[in-house]
């Protein structure tokens, strides 16, 4: 792991009485730097701080670790965030990305996997070159930096927000199917049971789109999204 990794700050929300306590320790023996929550006020108090990266408990006694994700993402934080659950059932996937949850590590956890998540999440995109840009319209996606601008007004995304859009603008004008977007940008198959296409979706519109601003992102009914003019 390298040095930026291995200084970024974790924030790990798990309930008072987890008996996965090895979490803890394989995060700071893999370097990282820990902070911990046991609850949601608290939580969100930690969220300020602004760590490089959020580890949330699916369980969480009183507070439910979905709701918390999804209360994170109302209040603007914008980093990665995974869910630590104990089983992977499609509900229990589709609870997590429509929550707002970019991925998630199932209990118990390896080390080695963690540590292959985590790098995931915290490293710059493999083979973007400082500068690397895509533009489409008015909208401008920085590949490198994971920023995205729309007559100068810097839009801030989640990663999976990114991915979305910059999927889009690497096929503008091309129909693309909830499949394919399900397949390219969370690479989980939910079989057509779950609606977070079309959270993601409303997420991304509610960002690019303000005043006059013209729709890009359409509706394709019974077949997907396509990016183009209006």
């Amino acid at each position: 792991m390298n040095d930026v990794l291995s200084e970024s700050q974790i924030l790990l929300v798990r309930p008072p009485t987890d008996v996965v306590d090895d979490m803890g320790a394989d995060l700071k023996a893999l370097g990282y730097q820990l902070k911990t929550a046991s609850d949601a006020k608290s939580a969100l108090k930690q969220a300020d701080l602004e760590p490089a990266l959020i580890l949330i408990h699916s369980e969480l006694g009183k507070d439910c670790g979905f709701q918390l994700c999804r209360q994170l993402r109302t209040v603007g934080v914008q980093v990665p965030m995974l869910m630590l659950m104990p089983t992977e059932t499609v509900e229990d996937r589709v609870a997590c990305f429509d929550s707002g949850a970019d991925d998630y590590v199932l209990q118990p956890h390896h080390r080695e996997t963690l540590q292959n998540r985590l790098r995931l999440y915290l490293k710059p995109l493999e083979g973007a070159e400082v500068g690397q840009q895509l533009r489409f319209v008015d909208v401008v996606l920085n590949v490198a930096t994971r920023t995205a601008v729309r007559k100068q007004r810097t839009i801030d995304l989640t990663m999976k927000e990114f991915e979305l859009l910059k999927l889009f603008m690497e096929r503008p004008r091309e129909v693309l199917t909830r499949e394919q977007i399900l397949d390219q940008v969370w690479g989980y198959d939910f079989m057509g049971e779950s609606n977070v296409i079309e959270v993601y979706i409303r997420y991304l519109r509610l960002k690019m789109e303000t005043g006059a601003d013209q729709r890009l992102i359409h509706t394709v009914r019974g077949v997907g999204y396509v990016l183009r003019e209006a």
